[in-house]
């Protein structure tokens, strides 16, 4: 998409000039990030070479109101990360749905948000003697045994805990768009190429469908490496990462997710002026929102996605502040374009040209 020239201002220059300082508490450690430098998008067509930040510099609003995200599924009216709970974001009109994923001790990669069992199954009493009850000390057999529903309401008894295949096909079926988060990463190596390889199988890295794919995480190490198998994936990262950091970000990340407590104006504006590891506006999305005076504030402040528990009522509350529907899909119709002219299946080059609340019962 065409970009106007942004005007270098005294204070950018500052933000640009800054050394990379130490993380703060909440942003996952990067191993090895790469000297400070100018951050520059080396992909561009033509021979041009890469080009420098102060020619991305862009401080455009997203078009239209937020993306909604259901919090793993509409998990304020239905058992979180299960098919019930994207089935009731379906129902609601929702189409954008965030989930978890892990893997049991036999190698399955299954959707969970907790690294325990014992809060949203009923795992103390199947297997008592199976304290603290980690979801990688399970096989795929055991888990398939577990009531995912009954602690949530009477109704959703008898619901499983879901395989990410399972996730995916009901995605699909519902005809979503999906905010894959890894979960714990560092309690199962490999997985990040265990899971963009079930993506691939299931034909989400094809052109034409990995624009309705987000693949995030709090360990920035993990986004990378999903990055890096999977180039024209978007990814996002959970934290919020110091001003001085973010253009080391943006060479492996296309959105900066943090907590809605810890966001201002001031550092959506910092993240929206870079470009992201695909050469596009990085975007900022944020979580977990359930009530709608906060989400127009958000909304306001000029945020790409909100995630929550309760997406209807953020939905429409964002409507309501901004006169106008919420987008679902801005920012995807960029994905879209660029996929019409690709038939790979998203671990090409790039050519020129995504969290944690509390869940809330209903």
């Amino acid at each position: 998409m065409s970009r106007r020239p942004a005007v270098l201002t005294g204070s950018l220059l500052g933000v640009l000039a800054l050394g990379l300082t130490a993380a703060p508490a909440q942003a996952a450690p990067l191993g090895e990030l790469p000297s400070p430098h100018r951050h520059t998008d080396d992909r561009t067509a033509g021979g041009e070479g890469p080009r420098p930040v102060s020619d991305l510099l862009d401080d455009r609003a997203p078009a239209g109101a937020p993306r909604v995200v259901a919090h793993r599924g509409a998990s304020a009216y239905a058992p979180e990360n299960t098919l019930a709970g994207a089935d009731k974001a379906r129902d609601l009109d929702i189409e954008w749905v965030e989930n978890d994923v892990q893997r049991t001790k036999d190698g399955e990669l299954v959707v969970m948000h907790d690294e325990t069992l014992e809060r949203t199954t009923n795992v103390e009493e199947v297997f008592p003697d199976r304290a603290p009850w980690k979801v990688g000390d399970f096989t795929a057999q055991e888990l398939g045994q577990l009531d995912a529903g009954g602690w949530f309401a009477r109704e959703y008894s008898g619901e499983r805990i879901p395989t990410l295949v399972e996730f995916l096909d009901r995605i699909v079926e519902n005809d979503q768009k999906l905010l894959l988060e890894l979960k714990k990463p560092e309690l199962y190596p490999g997985i990040e190429e265990e899971v963009v390889e079930e993506l691939r199988t299931e034909g989400w890295l094809r052109a034409g469908k990995r624009q309705d794919l987000v693949v995030q995480s709090f360990d920035a190490d993990a986004v990378r490496t999903v990055h890096e198998l999977a180039p024209r994936v978007t990814t996002g990262f959970l934290g919020k990462p110091a001003v001085s950091q973010l253009g080391s970000y943006a060479e492996f990340t296309d959105q900066i997710n943090p907590r809605y407590t810890e966001v201002d104006e001031e550092y959506v504006r910092a993240v929206k002026r870079l470009r992201g590891a695909q050469g596009k506006q990085l975007e900022v999305y944020t979580w977990t929102v359930d009530d709608g005076p906060t989400a127009a504030k958000l909304a306001g402040m000029g945020v790409d996605g909100v995630i929550s528990n309760r997406p209807d009522v953020v939905r429409d509350a964002m409507a309501a502040a901004g006169d106008t529907a919420p987008s679902t899909d801005a920012g995807d119709t960029d994905r879209a374009a660029d996929d019409s002219v690709e038939t790979d299946d998203g671990t090409g080059p790039v050519g020129d040209g995504s969290g944690d609340g509390q869940h809330v019962r209903g």
